[in-house]
């Protein structure tokens, strides 16, 4: 019998609640919105109401929704450029910067330092770090244009979970545990957090996460649909702690909030055609920009595993983040389209030819189902800003606080604006029929992991599993990193070719976490994999 869908994500509830969906018939829209939901209590640090994401969907030729193909799906505000329903779009509820600034002296904004083991980070946090949420935004006009079941059902193994209770796994007990600082901050965090076993303690391997509140928060967000956030009860609460504790956010911000639907950035690489986030969001314009050098480098003569190829590839990193720097649209966001310019291109390919041969609270869901649609879906909550949401168990962001977010420095972010990210939920069909459907947490690492995973599959054929268990590099801030697991005498020629090195002893959630799902309909094909450096799984329905 024919598979109904494939999901990968974070965890095994997660994907579960996705697999759920799609077994009782629904679409791979619904499924998304449903791990999303239930990765709010499976992967806390991770997801979480408070937050923001994108959603890249793509829907298929046998599309089961509220329309039939070829009509306009319910609800959706055709931009310039999108001609059918059909088409991919991008959902944008990213979080926004708010639309006054108060002064640094009177906001509530302080750095707490995370501990990754092998590296360490200052992040920032506090009522002054919260940008105005998207999450539970974008959750609602997903719903309204893409999706075949009833909200209720859709977070009904979400409200479950966070009635029940759930063992945190080993990954997520970690993940608590490295921004320790921020969740042991104030008494309600600690009293949601806080080990039943060891006082003072957080939760630990094998304790229980029991959120009542946030199965009410969803029980009463399903009745009374966005609006109870951004106007009702929820939006009150939150916009009084920000008046009276240091942060910025008022009722317009949350009450003007908008969804954004964007035409994806499309390239090619190896005969492939692949959708990606647009600018304003940097992730995806860095992935194209990365590809397109590469398509120039002789890839067919290399091996996955080389040091002729991983040379070549810790060359397109830096180069990537040299461009970045030099096109400026890391400051405005409006120049980004540039860096695909064919002159702008061939600076950097001359410089490649010359030369010799953080966990950060994010996590990814992709699904595909029969009728062939595409659900490619990352969310982020930053760190958090220690502030849980009076009554809802939910940790609001600390976007504010955000480093790489924030590049002309804390606390002068332009007013109002949609912040840019670096995540980019991606899609590649193959002319062999085959879809690809991918994307990945990890802050900077998100672009050079998804990179990899792509060049893995497209370039070198590699199976999906064994094209997201690869071991992979990162170079950023003149550091290249290296995993475990390549041959010596690569390790050996890049250790010679890059001053500064880093080899780490294990995989780990620092390289991202590409949760993948390999599709073709025309064989019958379902494949995936959750990718184990962030507790991946994957579930065939």
């Amino acid at each position: 019998m024919k598979p109904k869908g494939i999901v990968a994500a974070g965890h095994s509830e997660t994907a579960a609640a996705a697999a759920a969906i799609l077994e009782e018939g629904g679409n791979a829209f619904d499924a998304a919105l449903a791990a999303l939901c239930a990765a709010c209590i499976a992967e806390p640090v991770l997801a979480t109401l408070g937050g923001g994401g994108f959603l890249l969907a793509c829907p298929g030729e046998g599309y089961l929704g509220k329309s039939r193909p070829g009509e306009k799906l319910a609800g959706r505000n055709f931009k310039p450029g999108f001609k059918s329903a059909m088409e991919p779009v991008v959902y944008d509820f990213f979080v926004q910067t708010p639309r006054r600034k108060k002064p640094p002296e009177d906001t509530d904004f302080f750095p707490i330092l995370a501990d990754f083991g092998e590296a360490q980070q200052e992040f920032h946090m506090g009522m002054g770090s919260i940008a105005t949420p998207g999450l539970i935004k974008g959750l609602f006009r997903i719903h309204q244009d893409l999706c075949s079941m009833p909200m209720a059902r859709i977070v009904e193994p979400a409200v479950i979970l966070a009635r029940q209770g759930l063992a945190l796994n080993a990954l997520q007990a970690h993940i608590l545990d490295v921004v320790g600082n921020i969740y042991s901050r104030n008494e309600p965090s600690r009293a949601l957090f806080g080990s039943r076993n060891d006082p003072g303690k957080l939760l630990r391997e094998g304790e229980a996460l029991n959120l009542p509140e946030m199965a009410d928060a969803f029980d009463a967000l399903a009745r009374e649909g966005a609006d109870l956030f951004y106007r009702g009860d929820m939006a009150h609460a939150l916009v009084e702690d920000c008046r009276t504790g240091g942060g910025h956010l008022t009722a317009a911000d949350l009450e003007n909030y908008q969804v954004v639907l964007r035409r994806p950035l499309e390239t090619g690489f190896a005969n492939a055609r692949l959708n990606t986030n647009p600018p304003p969001s940097t992730g995806g314009i860095l992935i194209a920009f990365a590809l397109e050098l590469l398509k120039d480098m002789a890839l067919d003569e290399c091996r996955p595993a080389s040091a002729d190829y991983l040379e070549r590839l810790a060359r397109v990193m830096e180069l990537t983040n040299k461009a970045r720097i030099d096109s400026a649209f890391s400051e405005t966001g409006d120049k980004a389209m540039e860096m695909l310019e064919p002159g702008f291109l061939d600076q950097y390919r001359r410089k490649i030819l010359t030369k010799p041969s953080t966990a950060r609270g994010t996590t990814q869901i992709s699904v595909m189902d029969s009728a062939g649609n595409a659900a490619s879906m990352t969310v982020s909550n930053g760190e958090g800003a220690g502030y849980i949401l009076p009554g809802t168990a939910i940790m609001i962001n600390n976007m504010l606080g955000e480093e790489d977010l924030n590049p002309l420095g804390f606390n002068k972010w332009p007013e109002n604006k949609r912040i840019g990210s670096m995540m980019a939920p991606t899609v590649a069909a193959k002319p062999d029929g085959a879809t690809i459907v991918t994307g990945s947490g990890g802050s900077n690492r998100i672009r050079t992991a998804i990179l990899q995973v792509l060049v893995n599959m497209l370039e070198f054929g590699l199976p999906v599993a064994e094209a997201v268990n690869h071991p992979r590099i990162h170079f950023e801030g003149g550091l290249l990193n290296l995993e475990p697991g390549f041959e010596p005498a690569a390790v050996s020629t890049l250790s010679k070719s890059f001053r500064n090195f880093k080899q780490w002893e294990k995989k780990g959630i620092f390289f991202g976490g590409a949760h993948t799902v390999r599709v073709n309909l025309k064989r019958g094909e379902f494949s995936g994999a959750g990718d184990p450096r962030r507790g991946g799984v994957t579930v065939t329905v």
